[in-house]
C-alpha cells in the first residue's frame, strides 16, 4: 500500500547508490582505490574475459580469493590453494553462473595473512562515531572449523587493537571513506560496517556493509551507554556532531546456541527450557517462535545468542559460558571456545 506517511518516517540506512558498497564487491574496490584506502590489490573480470581472468592468477601466488560480485548469502567468496582449482572456480562462476547473476562479474584479490576484525560507524554523512570494535567467529566448528555460518559468536572490544592501530584506522579508512561519499556525491546516513585485516599492525579492507553485522551487534550494542534513540535523531539531523559517545569499558562476549546440523539441514520446533538466568545476562531470541500455548520453541538455525560483560576477557567468557547452560533444547549446539584465542593478547 503506497501509504504517504511512511514518507516523514525518519531512516537509519543507505540510499540505493551507497548501498553498492555492501552490494558490489567490484563497486566498493573502486571505491577504495579512488579514495587511496588500503585493501588488497585486485582485479574485476565478466563472463567474456575468462581467459583474461586465468592469466591474472597466474600473476598472484596462492592462495587465491575469488569472490562474486553481487549478493549471495554469504557463500560468493571462495579461497583456493592452486590455479587449477581457481580455474575450475572461475569457470563455474563465469561460465556456467554458479551464484547466478552474482557471479556475472567476479572480484580476484591478492590474498591477505593476518588477524581479522570489525569496526562499525555511525555517521549523518558528514560527521561519524566510531563503535566499539569487535571479532566474530563464522565458523561452525571449535577453533575455527568446519563450514561457514551467520557466526558463532562475538567479542567486543578486541584487545589487539591498540589505541595506534585504531587511530591508523580512523585516519586511513574510516575518514577517506565518508570524505569519500562526500567527494562522490552519495549520501550516506546509518552504520556502516568495516571488515579488517590487521596485517603486520597494518589495517587493510576487506569488505564493507552497510549495515551492522551479526552477531558483532549482540556484543557491541551492550557496550553503548549513550541514548541510541537521541544518536539516530541526531544522523537525521545531521548534528551527531554534537553528541558524546559513552562506551563501556568492560568487555562482552556472545555465544550463539544452534540447532544441530546448523549450518546444513536442521530440524526445528523444539521447545525451550530457561532456568533462571542471571539479571545481567542479555538473551537474543534469533530463531525462535511462540506456540499456541505462549511456549518458545526453536524456529530457525541459530535459535539463541547469550551476552554478558565482565571486567577482564576471561570474566566475560566465564560468564556466558555459565549463562549459557540456562537455556536448553534439543539438539543444542555452541562452539565452546569463543574468545579464548584472544585472551593473549590480554596479558
Amino acid at each position: 500500500m503506497n501509504d504517504l506517511r511512511l514518507r516523514s518516517i525518519p531512516v537509519i540506512g543507505p540510499q540505493r547508490e551507497a548501498a553498492q558498497l555492501e552490494g558490489s564487491k567490484a563497486f566498493a574496490k573502486a571505491f577504495m582505490q579512488r579514495h587511496h584506502i588500503p585493501t588488497a590489490s585486485y582485479a574485476v573480470f565478466n563472463k567474456t574475459q575468462i581467459d583474461e581472468a586465468k592469466r591474472y592468477l597466474l600473476t598472484l601466488t596462492p592462495p587465491y580469493v575469488l569472490k562474486a560480485d553481487g549478493l549471495s548469502a554469504g557463500k560468493g567468496v571462495v579461497i583456493l590453494n592452486t590455479v587449477s582449482e581457481a580455474y575450475a572456480e572461475l569457470d563455474e562462476m563465469l561460465a556456467h553462473s554458479k551464484f547466478g547473476k552474482a557471479s556475472d562479474t567476479v572480484v580476484i584479490e591478492q590474498f591477505l595473512t593476518g588477524i581479522e576484525l570489525s569496526v562499525f560507524v555511525l555517521t549523518d554523512g558528514h560527521s561519524y562515531k566510531i563503535l566499539p570494535s569487535a571479532k566474530d567467529y563464522k565458523r561452525v566448528g571449535d577453533h575455527d572449523t568446519g563450514l561457514n555460518t551467520g557466526g558463532m559468536g562475538a567479542v567486543s572490544p578486541v584487545p589487539f587493537a591498540s589505541e595506534a592501530f585504531m587511530n591508523k584506522v580512523e585516519q586511513r579508512i574510516v575518514r577517506p571513506t565518508i570524505d569519500g561519499l562526500q567527494t562522490d556525491g552519495i549520501p550516506y546516513q546509518g552504520f556502516l560496517f568495516i571488515g579488517l585485516m590487521d596485517v603486520n599492525d597494518e589495517p587493510y579492507v576487506i569488505e564493507y556493509n552497510v549495515r551492522l553485522g551479526d552477531p558483532e551487534t549482540e556484543a557491541i550494542l551492550p557496550r553503548i551507554q549513550s541514548d541510541l534513540l537521541q544518536l539516530f535523531k541526531s544522523v537525521v539531523t545531521q548534528q551527531l556532531h554534537t553528541e558524546t559517545l559513552q562506551i563501556d569499558p568492560r568487555y562482552a562476549v556472545c555465544v550463539m546456541l544452534t540447532a544441530a546440523g546448523y549450518p546444513e539441514h536442521y530440524e526445528k520446533g523444539y521447545r525451550l527450557h530457561f532456568a533462571e538466568a542471571s539479571s545481567d545476562a542479555l538473551i537474543f531470541h534469533a530463531g525462535t517462535k511462540q506456540m499456541a500455548d505462549d511456549q518458545l520453541c526453536s524456529n530457525g538455525g541459530r535459535v539463541v545468542a547469550i551476552t554478558t560483560l565482565g571486567n577482564t576477557l576471561q570474566e566475560a567468557i566465564d560468564t556466558t559460558y555459565q549463562q549459557v547452560k540456562t537455556v536448553d533444547f534439543e539438539g543444542r549446539y555452541h562452539r565452546t571456545d569463543i574468545g579464548y584465542d584472544l585472551l593473549p593478547y590480554t596479558k
